[in-house]
């Protein structure tokens, strides 16, 4: 009978009644929609992780660290030891100052002394790099899980505990010394003090947005280290002291462009978690200011070959041949996929890196090969 009663009722107080009755079984649907939304967000308030893609740890199958224990894991990815273009831009000043050095000094370094000089920085710009980077991690231990790229580094996770990753960062300085010890003992004086640049850099991010320069600092202090790792005497000779300020100069402008470029992977995420870098302040100057920065780099760089009296194979190959892989990384690369930022982060070093050390490697044999025909000579 209520079937037919329903029935007999007009459309509308028919559907009104239909309504009342199905939300008499769903009470959620008693609420407006925006007050039901607001309902379930209070019943699960969103964080910080719920905003990032639900991505899940798993552990590497493929490359070097696949063939380590599942122990060292961790330590590795901390290290970034899959991940080796860090080291590599630590690398190529000290590679540069070496290079630079060579010619000057009395006798001329033979080849053998330089690439035993620039095997031992290698060396230590694994490890240096790995420290850092460990450092890096426990400043950011309570940022890194905010940020879509870093939110699986093991501290982040918990997979190494931050007083795990302190005992760490002490043995790897204790590794790093001990290589530093294998230079001449001047280079002491010239390399401790850099583990202060080291340990400040990740605070940078937290005041300033350009924390890039001082990643420059850090990470060009080798174009200082291959004067006294070959025994040129600094503070005794002018055009080296000249030759090394200008050439530190010109990778701080380096480490700024490239790791601008850098920044730009994070740009989104580092807005929302409170990190400031040179890539937000700059958004959309960041072409021109790549330019500037490798105007400003190769302007340096020549006045540094300049101060030593470079020949032509250190301005063509060097400065010539960095002018020309700058120029079309900085065309070529979109700001706005971080995977091409990505790929040139990577490639851009070994392209502009590579020409600048291959110039000056040119030039040093060429100074090597006229010093050793003029012995000759003389010896005759």
């Amino acid at each position: 009978m209520v079937s037919h009663g329903l029935l007999r009722l007009p459309t509308v107080c028919r559907s009104a009644v239909l309504q009342t009755v199905s939300r008499s079984f769903h009470p959620s649907l008693n609420l407006p929609t925006s007050v039901a939304s607001q309902t379930t967000n209070q019943a699960a308030p969103a964080s910080p992780e719920s905003t990032l893609p639900p991505v899940k740890y798993a552990p590497p199958t493929t490359g070097l660290l696949s063939l380590l224990p599942s122990s060292w894991i961790p330590y590795a990815e901390l290290i970034r030891l899959d991940k080796p273009t860090g080291a590599y831009y630590l690398y190529f000043p000290c590679l540069f100052s070496t290079l630079l050095a060579a010619p000057l000094t009395v006798p001329m370094a033979s080849p053998f002394s330089v690439i035993g000089t620039s095997v031992l920085f290698f060396a230590g710009a694994i490890v240096m790099r790995g420290a850092g980077c460990t450092i890096n991690d426990l400043w950011d231990r309570n940022l890194d899980p905010h940020v879509r790229r870093t939110r699986l580094r093991p501290i982040a996770r918990g997979a190494i505990s931050p007083f795990n990753a302190l005992v760490y960062t002490g043995g790897q300085l204790l590794v790093g010394l001990g290589i530093l010890l294998q230079f001449p003992y001047q280079c002491l004086f010239y390399g401790i003090p850099s583990l202060l640049l080291v340990a400040t850099y990740p605070l940078a991010k937290r005041v300033t947005y350009y924390p890039q320069f001082v990643l420059g600092l850090t990470f060009s202090w080798g174009a200082i280290m291959g004067f006294p790792a070959l025994g040129v005497d600094l503070l005794n000779n002018n055009a080296a002291l000249a030759a090394a300020g200008l050439l530190y100069t010109s990778n701080i402008a380096w480490t700024v462009l490239y790791d601008m470029i850098y920044a730009h992977m994070d740009i989104r995420d580092d807005a929302k978690a409170g990190i400031k870098s040179i890539a937000l302040k700059h958004d959309k100057d960041t072409k021109q200011i790549l330019t500037g920065l490798a105007i400003t780099q190769i302007g340096l760089l020549a006045a540094a070959g300049a101060a030593v009296g470079a020949g032509p194979a250190f301005f063509i190959g060097s400065c010539g041949g960095a002018a020309v892989a700058l120029a079309v990384m900085i065309k070529n690369v979109n700001l706005k996929s971080v995977k091409d930022c990505w790929w040139w982060f990577v490639n851009g070093c070994w392209m502009t890196g590579g020409v600048i050390a291959a110039g000056l490697g040119a030039d040093y044999l060429v100074q090597y090969s006229t010093k050793s025909e003029e012995q000759e000579k003389t010896d005759v």
